[in-house]
């Protein structure tokens, strides 16, 4: 498209005011918690709390009987689903495991597993009716750490499952649910001509996202089997979606409406409560109000992976890769689903590597089931093809970005899984980085520069809009896209900017899912390319709309009639025989020329453009209690085009801050009975502002051409190299390299105390 090449954009690339700023400032704006109807009822979850135990018997008797409980339910009244995956590879869903991680049935399968859900009429009967269900467990062994499920003679979740993705299927049961490999070359030759082959073992520990809102929702379900849900979600479709299918409803008979969300970073992309809620809902007859505690969030919603990767690279003496091989483990929790496929896909995808191999292995254990965390999967393997580079360009004397542009990945190269890369960028975040002044900055003792990149497929799919134009010319904006990142203001300056009018005069907002089209989850930095889409082709079609109700005022052709600055004006061949007509005056007019002015448009967007970044990390070490500080921290990124810079800038820093905290500190800490000890804030250590130096941002922009404003996605590949730029950067600073996350000052301490020791 010629328009993303423009750069006279009036509103595109400034910082307007966030239209959601003031409730969210003053506290009007609606949580999911804050959400309730008359005779709302209060739902209590119970919680198994073995890491591992058949359930022989529930009885729920006591707890029906206590005065104000109105029903109480288990996994058996849930209907049963059938045992496939269904939908591409990548994205396949089971709903036989969904619905038992939902609520145990045979198993509970985690500490913090769903048992069974009572609601009553306060929070207080709630309670102590959770306590009164009686539970015969048998507890069995477990298995945490993702290399000892891969064991023979590790404990086994299901006893069923076989491993997909071998030929001939494998008979003996595992906890390895799937095994994937892709190849691109002839690896074993690339190492053979290589000068040096450098093969390490990296490991990382599952880390949560942190959102600070809760999970919380609220059901009605009807006497005549319609449905109504208020969740905050990332996506209020798929959970109307997932919680019909889990329950049996028809979609039609469950609308479900977004409540704002107080952060979410992939790990609202699921449902857990809300089929709960709904099946409490039907059986009491009542309104069903559900929220998790935030030591429930941590035991059962998803963490990211935990992983195992070993890595080897052959490289010659002048830098050139011409080899890699991975073998990648991640933990899935205790259903299949782990990001395996997207670390294959992404491990190698900034180098132009001719030589390459990917094997992955989704592996279960005892963990609450994974979910999603900015650009999931991706910067588990950057933590280990980044840190072998930094090695390998140490060993050859070379400087480490010049090592990355040697091979930077260009338009064309050929990709693992097929395909060729699409787009330029990375070079141009490389130089970034390069030219930045911080790059050749002088450092002090016990201090380091660590530099690493990485890479996220950004995505499109399914999103759809509404405008309309009011009566007095202000427009109105519909989308299905829950706001996150700060999508209303890039939805509604995208819109102004189509129109040509100002942004203080476009209004955009999130809908229910009855009134815009299907929209997928405000994930996988999808929304402003995707949903953006289907504003601009909405708001085109008013144009056409405008352009047409002009044309019949001055008794034209359409074609006649030109759209100029938020104006019909005549085409240069009736310039003069006509005023100009702006938005208003049309609006003014609407009911004498045709009726409301509106138009609705959904697309299934293609062709969205990948994402790089390259960032630069200054840390300081303490030889004598292993604390690293971060002292400067510098993202860049290209974002295609930034439509709003503000909003731009902050998903750089935010991925950059919670990248910092996998690096240092937070990690999932199990006993021996596997149970979670650090499940709250106080000792759960992620990093406060404190902490943190402020992040610089450099936006580089190299527009998109499949999009009319250039965008590219900008939520997720931030969090890529951080935590590789940090292990780089304390080698320099220790000259200890770091091959396991989190790098926390005992484990540093450890490794300043013993020489040439590598944790």
């Amino acid at each position: 498209m010629a328009e993303a090449l423009r750069k006279d954009f009036k509103i595109i690339g400034t910082r307007p005011v966030r239209p959601d700023g003031i409730p969210k400032v003053t506290g009007t704006a609606k949580f999911g918690a804050d959400f309730s109807l008359p005779g709302t009822l209060f739902g209590k979850i119970l919680r198994s709390p073995h890491a591992h135990a058949r359930i022989r018997k529930i009885d729920t008797s006591k707890a029906a009987a206590l005065p104000g409980v109105k029903a109480v339910i288990t996994g058996a009244d849930f209907p049963e689903q059938k045992n496939e995956f269904i939908g591409p590879e990548r994205t396949a869903v089971n709903f036989w495991y969904m619905t038992r991680n939902i609520m145990a049935r045979e198993k509970a399968l985690y500490e913090g597993h769903a048992v069974a859900a009572v609601a009553a009429s306060s929070p207080e009967i709630a309670e102590k009716a959770a306590r009164l269900i009686e539970i015969d467990y048998e507890v069995l062994p477990h298995v945490i750490d993702v290399d000892a499920a891969m064991a023979p003679d590790a404990p086994l979740l299901f006893e069923d499952m076989t491993t997909r993705g071998v030929e001939p299927a494998p008979t003996r049961p595992t906890n390895v649910s799937k095994r994937l490999e892709f190849k691109l070359g002839d690896v074993e030759k690339g190492f053979a001509d290589a000068d040096i082959v450098l093969e390490k073992t990296y490991k990382t520990e599952a880390v949560h996202q942190g959102y600070i809102e809760t999970h919380a929702c609220l059901a009605r379900y009807d006497a005549d089997g319609q449905g109504e849900l208020w969740s905050s979600s990332q996506g209020h479709f798929v959970v109307r979606n997932l919680t019909a299918k889990l329950l049996g409803m028809r979609l039609n008979d469950l609308k479900v409406n977004p409540a704002e969300i107080g952060g979410g970073f992939g790990g609202k992309t699921v449902v857990y409560l809300e089929p709960v809620a709904m099946l409490l809902s039907k059986k009491a007859g009542h309104p069903v109000r559900l929220a998790m505690t935030r030591a429930e969030v941590f035991k059962a919603s998803g963490p990211t992976s935990g992983a195992s990767i070993t890595l080897k690279i052959g490289i010659k003496k002048d830098g050139t890769i011409i080899a890699g091989d991975a073998a990648l483990r991640y933990q899935a929790g205790a259903v299949p689903g782990s990001p395996v496929m997207n670390g294959c896909l992404c491990i190698f995808a900034c180098y132009a590597i001719p030589n390459q191999r990917a094997i992955g292995y989704d592996v279960v254990s005892n963990r609450p089931k994974v979910a999603a965390y900015r650009a999931p999967g991706s910067g588990i393997a950057a933590f280990a093809v980044e840190s072998t580079l930094d090695i390998l360009a140490k060993q050859i004397g070379m400087d480490p970005i010049e090592l990355r542009l040697k091979n930077a990945t260009r338009i064309g190269a050929p990709m693992l899984g097929g395909g060729k890369m699409s787009h330029e960028g990375f070079v141009q975040t490389l130089q970034a980085i390069r030219n930045h002044p911080a790059y050749s900055a002088p450092l002090g003792p016990n201090q380091g520069r660590g530099v690493a990149s990485g890479y996220w497929f950004n995505g499109g799919g399914e999103s759809g809009a509404s405008v309309y134009v009011n009566a007095d010319g202000t427009v109105v904006v519909s989308t299905g896209s829950p706001d996150i990142g700060g999508s209303r203001a890039s939805m509604a300056m995208m819109a102004a900017e189509t129109l040509g009018i100002p942004y203080d005069q476009v209004r955009a907002g999130v809908s229910d899912t009855t009134t815009v089209a299907y929209t997928h989850l405000t994930a996988g930095s999808r929304v402003t390319f995707a949903t953006g889409l289907a504003v601009v082709g909405a708001t085109n079609k008013v144009i056409e709309d405008l352009r047409a109700r002009a044309a019949k005022i001055w008794g034209v052709d359409i074609e006649a009639v030109d759209w100029v600055d938020g104006c019909a004006k005549p085409s240069s061949s009736n310039v003069g025989k006509f005023e100009a007509l702006t938005l208003k005056q049309l609006a003014a007019q609407a009911s004498a020329t045709g009726g409301p002015i509106g138009a609705a448009h959904a697309v299934n967007a293609a062709k969205q453009a990948p994402g790089f970044s390259t960032q630069l990390c200054d840390i300081e070490v303490d030889p004598e209690t292993g604390r690293a500080t971060v002292l400067r921290f510098v993202v860049a990124q290209d974002a295609g085009r930034a439509i709003h810079r503000s909003y731009v800038e902050g998903q750089m820093q935010g991925g950059a801050v919670q990248g910092i905290g996998w690096a240092l500190n937070e990690e999932y800490i199990y006993d021996e009975k596997g149970r979670l000890a650090n499940a709250g804030f106080l000792d759960y250590r992620m990093p406060v502002a404190s902490d943190l130096p402020m992040i610089e941002t450099v936006v580089v922009e190299v527009p998109n051409n499949d999009h009319p404003f250039g965008v590219k996605g900008v939520g997720e590949v931030n969090i890529v190299p951080t935590m590789a730029a940090v292990a780089n950067a304390i080698t320099a600073a220790t000259g200890k390299r770091m091959s396991a996350l989190p790098m926390s000052p005992p484990r540093l301490l450890e490794a300043l105390g013993r020489p040439g020791k590598e944790v």
